[in-house]
């Protein structure tokens, strides 16, 4: 997969890293440090014993209880644990820690290898109105939007300026908490004391900012890589639109709607950005595009390994988790912006153990039967195997299947031929729904926007199944008519 060939870490004597997350993420950086020649030692929680990344680890720590309170977000367990086990670096995937700087310092004052930019970094991006701030000095566009809101006034005179529908977002969240879209001012009150209440629990900081609502929006990223030596890459974008609920279900790269001088303008804007937040390693650039006129503005950074990163990797060829710890390790990267090419296409469909019919519900359990399919240009990342149970404590995420073909429109067959191949047996999973996607006229002309899941396709899905049961119904006293004359 790799085009520049990765050798073994040297700087900073990297030999034995602890893996600091669960899931598919762990199972991909066990795989990475395989390629580096390090060590791998995973902790787990006492539900995850039975993974299948504490089952290629070369060890394996019990960090606590199943709830990732006790366990996944204990910063000081990890630390520990990492230290007894004699590691010289912690991955903290995505999610749980990854991005909490006070967790950054932890290992770093324990003298351990954080695999990811510094604490400043994280914080400085992780605020959103500084990260806005950094964004506006770099040059990189803005949706039109205030700082810090003070009070109710303060947001009236800001939703007046900029004129409805607006945008209530945490300064400190993610994820869609803490978000709230006010179509009018009569609404901004409740809207903004729910999502202050939201972002409270969810973050502990009840802080909030505005932005103008773009009603038509596509969610497309930067990957961009940086190391010490002063060297910033951008590896193209990845169009992140196909989304519910502000969370990503279907992810593909390159974007159908960015040319060549868009990817350009958008990827250079990405590693302003990048060098003006002094950071080192692999993060993510977010952009809200307006559909109108395909205009760009800045979002946010993510100061991690994004859950979507294998598209990237497809299209580039290169080994993003293994150059994080390159770079971690204090080596310049392996490529450089000239070595960059995007070739062909390759989409990625997120598996959950949920169930579409029922509003996503998750559905945990027993997987009885997990064949997933192979052949060329088919990837899967996952943790899971026939007989494993999936625990009712974290995300649902199963794994991530992965196709890359020459064309976006080989890509989608790829993908639907994978899709019908995969076989899950014992939860309910997302993979028929995505089939349905990828079978619509709008993700086939690429036509999607972060609202057409819940705005279009659920209703169209919806009004199908039940004129579908309608039918059916209709059909069956016919049939039980016929059967009369017929006895």
């Amino acid at each position: 997969m790799n085009r520049t060939g990765l050798t073994p870490v040297a700087t900073r004597d990297i030999r034995r890293l602890f893996v600091a997350n669960r899931g598919e993420i762990a199972v991909r950086v066990i795989r990475a440090c395989r390629t580096l020649g390090i060590e791998t030692v995973v902790g787990v929680s006492e539900a995850d014993i039975d993974t299948l990344a504490a089952r290629i680890a070369d060890d394996v720590v019990i960090l606590g209880p199943p709830l990732a309170a006790e366990s996944y977000l204990r910063a000081d367990t990890i630390v520990a644990a990492a230290l007894s086990s004699g590691c010289d670096a912690v991955h903290p995937g995505y999610g749980f820690l990854s991005e909490r700087s006070s967790f950054v310092r932890a290992c770093v004052d324990a003298g351990l290898v954080f695999v990811g930019p510094s604490a400043e970094a994280i914080d400085a991006m992780g605020d959103k109105i500084t990260a806005v701030s950094l964004a506006e000095k770099a040059g990189v566009p803005r949706v039109p939007g205030s700082g810090a809101l003070t009070d109710l006034a303060h947001a009236r005179r800001v939703g007046a300026q900029i004129g409805y529908p607006v945008l209530i977002k945490a300064t400190a969240g993610g994820g869609g908490r803490g978000m709230r879209i006010v179509r009018d001012e009569s609404e901004l009150e409740s809207l903004m004391s729910s999502a202050a209440n939201e972002a409270q629990s969810a973050f502990g900081d009840a802080t909030l900012y505005m932005e103008k609502f773009i009603e038509r929006a596509r969610h497309i990223e930067i990957q961009v890589m940086a190391d010490s030596h002063g060297n910033v890459v951008y590896l193209g974008e990845r169009e992140c639109s196909t989304q519910r609920r502000h969370q990503k279900l279907i992810e593909e790269a390159p974007s159908p709607a960015v040319d060549a001088a868009m990817r350009q303008a958008m990827g250079e804007c990405a590693v302003n950005l990048t060098r003006n937040a002094n950071y080192c390693g692999a993060g993510t650039i977010e952009f809200v595009v307006d559909q109108r006129d395909n205009q760009y503005f800045f979002l946010e950074m993510n100061t991690r390994i994004q859950v979507e990163h294998p598209v990237t990797e497809m299209i580039t060829g290169f080994d993003l988790v293994a150059e994080q710890i390159r770079v971690a390790a204090g080596l310049p990267m392996s490529f450089t912006q000239a070595d960059v090419r995007l070739e062909g296409h390759a989409i990625e469909c997120r598996i959950n153990a949920e169930d579409p019919e029922r509003n996503f519900l998750p559905r945990p359990g027993l997987i009885s039967r997990w064949e997933v399919p192979t052949g060329e240009g088919v990837r899967v990342d996952s943790h899971c195997y026939s007989g494993y149970t999936v625990p009712p404590y974290y995300d649902s995420l199963l794994g991530k299947l992965i196709v890359h073909a020459a064309t976006r429109q080989q890509a989608i067959e790829r993908m639907r031929h994978a899709l019908a191949d995969l076989r899950v047996e014992g939860p309910t999973t997302t993979a028929l729904f995505h089939e349905s996607v990828l079978a619509h006229d709008d993700f086939v002309n690429g036509n999607v926007t972060t609202r057409w899941v819940e705005e279009t396709f659920l209703p169209l899905r919806k009004a199908e199944q039940k004129a579908a049961r309608e039918a059916a119904r209709q059909v069956a006293p016919d049939a039980q008519a016929v059967a009369g004359v017929k006895s």
